[in-house]
């Protein structure tokens, strides 16, 4: 039997105490909003009443919604206040101890059947409950900033929690207008988890010199579908917010290496270069715009070599078609002239092994990223190996350029950019099934309304095939000697079984 939450507590008036709040609201229940600052929660109540009349005037809320809703949310100012809450929701700093403090002082408070829930992003939830008598009302209940904008919640139980709580909290969430999703207590639950792959490795395609960061933004922008680069969405978020959460999950996992942090961003944050907040991170920002590097100009060139495609290139009949449509002169013979341009498409492996695996001269050779088909694309991109000599390079860029179609030129790496980004986000989301942390339905929910992604990160998966994905993992293992790129079993087996990467077990 679930409960109903008539009146609810929220601790924490800031960004998300104060949506948190507002939502309850909306939902129906009575909201008493307490905050440790003098006045913090009459100020937010001010700031949510301002919202419900800017809904109100635009049509998305009635004048008689704002004036009950407003008449259900008061500030108080002692916690005691909060005894005849049947729910509390803290969002207090993200401290242990603090947290546990606070639980402690508001068991003594409430009724014993009321549920206690915390907003954590990334504590354990039954750590937080260690130090409760009833560990068993306690319950993780995560939202994401903007609260009213964004509309998941993870609803986290810990080892001792009920599962009462937790379908009486889905119920809530629900009628709050959000969606919950179940997640296990992991370290960062199921969004902050599945996300450690995009920003982490593009950080390391960085610190490796092979692209800077407004070229790793463009490509996974416009060729991978991204909404937002990863350096646009640190920048966004703050690296004083997203480095920690980097450590901590590294940290609590146990120095995984798929979770490893970089010391690009230790080093930013030390030196408070944080993002938009203090109008400098990866990108310098004026009156609040990025002032984003240009586009490297396509080169001017006197002749263009024939091109030469290697036989185990990925998508070869489709890159033939898009030199045939560029004008390209194309070399078919089972190897190429001493005046060629080698063109190799690998899966995961570098230039460089491809061009000595297959005998090739490096220095004509040029690698083309073929995982994403080119007519689903907005940018080309190329890799280059040590030895590849200049008028190769230019020839390559401009050849690929002639048709408008942006192209990124990159120092050799494993996997390029979008392959290796990719591959690591499925290969993450994979381990969160193999796990049990949470279903696939719930990953790709949680992933695609938390996260913004184009698509959830087992349809990435699927969308393009399962074995291309393994078989990068496998190559970039092999080029970097690195447990960071191990496929998950759950990825390996789907793979070689050519079942979809939602499918599950009966």
């Amino acid at each position: 039997m679930t409960m109903n939450f008539s009146k609810v507590g929220v601790l924490g008036a800031g960004a998300m105490g104060q949506g948190i709040a507002q939502l309850s609201a909306q939902a129906g229940s009575d909201v008493l909003l307490l905050d440790a600052r003098a006045g913090a929660a009459q100020v937010a109540i001010d700031a949510i009443e301002a919202q419900w009349r800017r809904m109100s005037e635009k049509g998305r809320a009635t004048p008689e919604q704002v004036k009950r809703w407003r008449s259900a949310l008061l500030a108080v100012d002692d916690i005691h206040a909060l005894a005849q809450c049947n729910l509390v929701i803290e969002a207090i700093v993200e401290d242990l101890d603090a947290k546990r403090v606070l639980f402690e002082q508001l068991e003594s408070v409430v009724a014993p059947d009321a549920v206690l829930a915390s907003n954590t992003s990334s504590l354990s939830i039954t750590a937080l409950a260690c130090s409760l008598r009833q560990p068993e009302r306690f319950c993780g209940f995560h939202f994401f900033n903007p609260v009213p904008l964004m509309k998941i919640v993870e609803v986290v139980p810990g080892l001792r929690t009920h599962s009462t709580v937790c379908e009486s909290l889905s119920g809530f969430a629900r009628k709050m207008g959000h969606t919950p999703v179940r997640a296990q207590d992991t370290p960062g639950f199921i969004v902050n988890h599945a996300g450690r792959g995009f920003g982490t490795e593009a950080l390391r395609i960085v610190s490796e010199g092979v692209a800077d960061f407004a070229t790793v933004d463009r490509i996974l922008r416009e060729q991978a579908g991204f909404r937002l680069g990863p350096f646009e969405l640190m920048d966004l978020t703050g690296l004083d917010v997203s480095h920690p959460v980097m450590e901590s999950i590294y940290h609590q996992f146990y120095e995984e290496p798929r979770f490893r942090p970089s010391v690009i961003t230790a080093q930013r944050l030390a030196a408070g270069v944080l993002g938009r907040k203090s109008g400098e991170g990866f990108y310098r920002y004026a009156d609040g715009a990025a002032q984003v590097p240009a586009d490297p100009p396509v080169p001017a060139i006197d002749w263009l070599p024939p091109v030469w495609v290697s036989p185990r290139a990925a998508r070869r009949a489709e890159i033939y078609q898009l030199l045939k449509n560029l004008g390209a002169s194309i070399e078919t013979g089972a190897t190429a002239s001493t005046k060629a341009l080698c063109l190799v498409a690998p899966l995961g492996f570098d230039v460089t092994t491809v061009a000595v695996v297959d005998g090739l001269d490096p220095a004509r050779t040029v690698g083309i990223d073929m995982l994403i088909e080119d007519a689903s694309t907005r940018r080309r991109v190329l890799a280059m190996n040590p030895a590849t000599r200049e008028d190769m390079r230019d020839a390559a860029h401009a050849l690929f350029a002639r048709d408008g179609k942006p192209v990124s030129v990159l120092r050799d790496s494993g996997g390029f950019v979008t392959q290796r980004v990719l591959a690591h986000i499925v290969n993450i989301a994979c381990d969160i099934c193999q796990q049990g942390i949470c279903s696939p339905a719930d990953l790709e929910m949680a992933v695609t309304l938390g996260l913004g992604y184009p698509l959830g990160p087992l349809a990435m998966g699927d969308r393009w095939g399962p074995s291309s994905i393994l078989e990068i993992l496998f190559n970039m293992q092999t080029v970097y000697g690195d447990p960071r790129y191990r496929p998950s079993p759950w990825l390996r087996r789907r793979g070689a079984l050519g079942l979809s990467l939602t499918h599950v077990e009966r």
